[in-house]
């Protein structure tokens, strides 16, 4: 912690904002706060960083949202994405730093494709559902969010995908999301404990983080409605490229 400069903590700092603000009010704008986090620190120390304050920011997700949780849904997709975690663990086991700051890049970088995709699809068809099998379609997608919440805290796109293309209503979209990402956020601490990655060290600086997360978790549940959801959402695919360039590079 006391080596990081005086921008580290800035870049840090905004990170943490990004998270409670996107956790009660713009879901999936906390992949700009998994790339500042991995810009700064190691590869895999960034992951179990980010993993505690999500959990703070769970917390405000299902004061806003927990009512309207589909309890079905998240059993469907259990299966699949407890063995997308378990993959996921084995990689950060076998995986140095630089490996999983590529590694981090590149799932951003399909996590951003995967967004701009759907929303073509949006536009070129609000009427027509995909048809796609129930088990197949949990399989796949329950799976790759495993795996990339696990290695990257980046599994927010992957789930926004399989729930708008079950059509899944905004209420229940957002219930049962702060619910999943909750349970999964919870299951993942033993994981990341066992591998050493959250440490004293990370502890303290999450704590000195976490009013930041609680500040922006307040501020979202504050401009949920009135904040240009166009503007901010091509602001973060945009920061969120270029970090995820860098990251690569």
């Amino acid at each position: 912690m006391l080596e990081l400069s005086a921008w580290a903590w800035i870049a840090l700092g905004l990170a943490a904002v990004i998270t409670g603000i996107s956790k009660s009010a713009i879901p999936g704008g906390s992949t700009l706060a998994v790339v500042l986090f991995a810009a700064v620190l190691p590869a895999r120390t960034s992951t179990a960083a980010m993993l505690l304050l999500f959990i703070v920011g769970d917390v405000f997700a299902l004061i806003a949202y927990r009512r309207h949780a589909h309890w079905p849904t998240l059993l469907r997709l259990a299966p699949a994405v407890i063995a997308g975690l378990l993959v996921g663990f084995a990689f950060l086991a076998l995986a140095d730093d630089a490996i999983v700051r590529r590694a981090v890049g590149a799932i951003l970088l399909l996590m951003i494709a995967v967004t701009l995709w759907r929303r073509w699809r949006q536009n070129r068809a609000d009427a027509v559902a995909p048809a796609l099998g129930g088990i197949l379609l949990s399989a796949s997608y329950g799976t790759l969010g495993g795996f990339t919440t696990m290695v990257a805290n980046a599994g927010g796109p992957v789930m926004a995908m399989y729930f708008l293309a079950t059509r899944t209503p905004v209420q229940v979209f957002l219930g049962t999301s702060a619910w999943f990402f909750a349970i999964i956020n919870l299951v993942k601490v033993p994981f990341l404990t066992g591998l050493g990655l959250i440490t004293p060290e990370v502890l303290l600086m999450d704590l000195a983080l976490a009013p930041l997360v609680v500040a922006g978790a307040l501020v979202g549940l504050r401009i949920a409605r009135r904040i240009p959801q166009q503007l901010f959402d091509r602001l973060v695919i945009a920061l969120t490229i270029a970090g995820s360039v860098y990251l690569l590079i």
